[in-house]
């Protein structure tokens, strides 16, 4: 079962937003917004690859307040999954409710610019950035400039190293395109997995529109997470093949897979 807490403008956005909730038998929860729903102009070249410009608009009216509203139901998911389109305040108090119960939190810290502080940082149990993202936030957090291109050929222990220094607690997830993903985990926190670091490929797919590849990986990661059921690599597994299946249709929520029975 999952539940969707954000802010919608009473516009088609917004009713786009509550029809496929609806169809999908989620439980949406929606702060209303005198601001148009937050939209993204999306840009696909030739090769399936994006580039996406975002209007926050309601997004930006997500409050602490609001989320305080829903703090029961928080802290009785398994997983709570956030990302940095909304304000910092207003993802700092879901995370506080949800470790008060036994959910485990997983942040993706996207867009790249965002504002992540260090005390939102020590209350993600797994953070996923993509290239870019990573090299940002190690930047802010641990005063290392990397570049983002550089993180595919880097050797295993040296990036394993920056991992743990910026998320010394937590499991980090990079996501790196086609090449997957590298997966780093503190000693005390491996999930049901024997190694602390490894890389896993990404899975085969013909490539249409990379459009909401990330949003896909990160939302079948927390559902495989959610099920408890293998250990933190499956459903890294899970998740990359999930991810490759949503690039060979085009758009975003229109190209999620689904699961056959």
């Amino acid at each position: 079962d999952t539940a969707f807490v954000c802010a919608l403008g009473e516009d088609a956005g917004g009713e786009l937003a509550r029809r496929l909730a609806a169809a999908d038998g989620i439980a949406l929860h929606a702060a209303q917004s005198s601001q148009p729903t937050g939209t993204a102009g999306i840009y696909v070249d030739a090769a399936g690859n994006n580039t996406i410009a975002f209007g926050a608009g309601a997004n930006a009216d997500l409050d602490a307040a609001f989320i305080d509203r829903h703090a029961a139901e928080l802290a009785s998911a398994r997983v709570v999954l956030a990302q940095m389109e909304t304000p910092p305040a207003a993802i700092l108090s879901t995370f506080r409710h949800a470790r008060r119960g036994d959910a485990l939190t997983v942040l993706n810290p996207a867009p790249a610019d965002a504002e992540l502080s260090g005390a939102l940082l020590a209350l993600a149990d797994v953070v996923t950035p993509n290239e870019s993202e990573f090299c940002a936030q190690l930047s802010v957090h641990c005063s290392t400039r990397l570049e983002g291109t550089g993180l595919v050929e880097m050797e295993d222990a040296e990036l394993h190293s920056h991992c743990r220094r910026l998320c010394p607690h937590g499991t980090v997830v990079v996501t790196l395109g086609a090449a997957g993903c590298f997966v780093s985990h503190a000693d005390a926190a491996r999930h049901g997995d024997d190694r602390a670091h490894y890389r896993v490929p990404a899975a085969p797919a013909r490539v249409v529109d990379t459009t909401g590849a990330g949003d896909a990986f990160n939302g079948a990661l927390a559902a495989s997470l959610a099920r408890r059921a293998g250990s933190f690599a499956d459903s890294i597994r899970f998740a990359a093949s999930y991810a490759a299946a949503s690039t060979e249709n085009a758009g975003a929520a229109s190209s999620m897979p689904r699961l056959t029975p």
